[in-house]
């Protein structure tokens, strides 16, 4: 038996990691992916929005090339992290279920059935795409996730969105020979897109490079054509690739099958307590990015880092009560 098993190797996973460890307790980190696996997924290049020295994790110096580091760079620091710290992580493992109670859990995966005294939960949300749900959307040309723009060369490209993803997709395509259509839901490009993209998409609508249908939607996607509804009426679009970047959320399927409980609001936001990051099932605690439902820009890894803290001094204090208490059994 493990004292905590955290599910989940991104950022805050492995601070929980770190933390456990330096709280005298021992761990196992489940991830049913690769390392960091949501990074992996985000685009080639990327710039992260957060300086090095927000991003650290376990006291580790984040050392980078520019004053924000890139996708690369993160990958590269957070997997030293991990191997300096000496934490365990079995990777390509999914939890299935989780059964027991406080202080006598068992997880179980296609592997093994391990148990544990604790459980946090740091899985983010970028697992599942928020869908559009049209029909053609399980077409072999639709993509919720975007990483480089070489694919698209020469291709009739539309982009679903209007945030920073959308934006960043629209203008690669475009810079990469792409004939590229925006399809946004509201009036305008997303005042949260970043300052040095937004003017650069907006001067391209303008000036016709990108074509754009603002106050439109999706309705249909077919192997050669994509159907929008617009303000002026129903168009139909010759069309090769849709990136849909629409936005993520957690796995609430995953998550309700852990016994996690969710707020009755517009976000779905799971119940846990601020000070502890403990949810209603006892001995289950949250961390991350997660704690946010789909309000996703709620946690970043830069205000969360603290959840890996909360969580240990927690479980180290409950289970050394469970050890004093059972010594003094008579």
């Amino acid at each position: 038996m493990v004292d905590v098993i955290i599910i989940g190797a991104g950022p805050i996973g492995l601070a929980c990691g770190i933390e456990i460890k330096r709280a005298g307790l021992t761990h196992l980190i489940l991830e049913k992916g690769a390392l960091l696996n949501s990074f992996v997924h985000y685009p080639t290049n990327l710039e992260l929005f957060s300086t090095p020295d927000l991003l650290e994790i376990g006291g580790h110096p984040f050392p980078c090339r520019g004053h924000k580091p890139t996708r690369e760079e993160a990958l590269e620091y957070y997997r030293k992290v991990a191997k300096a710290e000496n934490l365990s992580i079995h990777l390509y493992e999914p939890v299935q279920k989780i059964t027991g109670t406080d202080g006598a859990f068992r997880v179980h995966t296609p592997r093994a059935t391990y148990e544990t005294r604790k459980i946090i939960v740091a899985t983010g949300f970028f697992d599942v795409p928020n869908l559009l749900n049209v029909p053609g959307e399980d077409l072999p040309k639709v993509t919720h996730y975007y990483r480089e723009p070489y694919p698209y060369a020469f291709r009739k490209v539309a982009v679903i969105g209007a945030k920073n993803s959308a934006a960043k997709a629209a203008l690669d395509c475009h810079r990469h020979d792409a004939e590229v259509t925006l399809i946004v839901r509201g009036p305008a490009i997303s005042e949260k897109v970043k300052y040095w993209i937004k003017p650069a998409l907006e001067n391209r609508i303008r000036e016709g490079a990108i074509r754009a249908y603002f106050n439109s939607t999706v309705t249909a996607i077919t192997p050669e054509h994509l159907h929008i509804r617009t303000p002026e009426g129903p168009v139909v679009l010759e069309n090769d690739v849709v990136l849909a970047m629409t936005g993520y959320q957690p796995d609430y399927r995953f998550l309700g099958q852990l016994g996690i409980t969710f707020h009755d609001d517009p976000h779905q936001t799971p119940i846990y307590d601020p000070k502890t990051m403990e949810t209603e099932r006892k001995g289950v605690y949250l961390a991350g990015v997660v704690c946010g439902g789909k309000n996703t820009s709620t946690w970043f890894i830069e205000n969360s880092r603290i959840h890996a803290a909360l969580i240990a001094e927690h479980i180290r204090q409950t289970l050394a009560t469970a050890t004093s208490a059972f010594r003094e059994r008579p």
